[in-house]
């Protein structure tokens, strides 16, 4: 047996004289779920969606800021920062409360600032789930309550945050924004 290319002969020669197996079924035809056409290709889905007869309205966007629309009229606030906090307490420190120091921006271009206890948000939030039950699930939570910590910084920056994710929702929000309790809110 002689060796060429790393093979033996008869391998080589195997590997030469190999041919298919003459068989009547084998063929050279694509399976027939290859041949079958669709009336439309995965390129044109889009372009025969829009020639529809049935075609969705365009979105359309408008700015009513600056209109007297209904449903804009309460849109008033541009923005809300919680800017700081003052923790306030008597000569014994007992009845401690902590006041945030709330700017709200109006479209306008003024700055409101409130000052604000917890238990205010905490009033907002029960009367406007009490006005809007539709809504619960929409209105954020308050940042939870807490005796022990309530006046560590940690504690205090969750709930600054938590505070201003909540009002950010609300007053930016036109049904909410609009409603006599925010507007109690606000003013008083």
């Amino acid at each position: 047996m002689s060796r060429s290319g790393g093979h033996s002969t008869n391998t080589q020669q195997l590997l030469n004289s190999h041919t298919p197996p003459s068989s009547g079924n084998v063929t050279t035809d694509p399976p027939p779920f290859w041949t079958i056409r669709h009336d439309r290709s995965i390129s044109t889905v889009s372009y025969h969606s829009l020639l529809g007869p049935h075609r969705p309205n365009p979105i359309l966007l408008e700015d009513r800021s600056e209109d007297s629309h209904a449903a804009s009229q309460g849109c008033w606030a541009q923005s809300v920062a919680l800017d700081a906090h003052t923790i306030v307490s008597g000569p014994t420190g007992i009845g401690a409360y902590v006041v945030w120091h709330c700017t709200v921006r109006t479209l306008q271009g003024g700055d409101l600032e409130l000052r604000k206890r917890y238990s205010e948000f905490d009033h907002l939030r029960v009367d406007l789930v009490r006005s809007f039950p539709h809504a619960e699930a929409m209105i954020p939570k308050l940042p939870r309550k807490s005796v022990v910590s309530r006046f560590r910084p940690k504690f205090l920056e969750l709930r600054k945050a938590g505070l201003q994710q909540f009002l950010n929702y609300i007053l930016l929000n036109p049904e909410f924004a609009a409603s006599p309790m925010v507007k109690e809110f606000v003013f008083s």
